[in-house]
């Protein structure tokens, strides 16, 4: 079987080579990290004291 690539096709299509003789723009790391504001963490304790809450439960009676 005889493949045969038509040329003109392909720049009809909308690839057109001229297009990856040049490389982009640099861009700058510093634009190419999303930096965002954190917040503090909540307390997974929610404010109490686990090892008081964990002796009086086992250990009180």
């Amino acid at each position: 079987m005889d493949e045969h690539v038509d040329g003109g096709a392909a720049v009809r299509a909308g690839h057109d080579a001229s297009r990856f003789t040049h490389l982009p723009k640099r861009i700058p790391a510093e634009d190419m990290v999303e930096t965002t504001d954190t917040h503090v963490a909540r307390d997974p304790e929610g404010g109490r004291d686990t090892d008081r809450e964990f002796m009086i439960r086992y250990a009180g009676g």
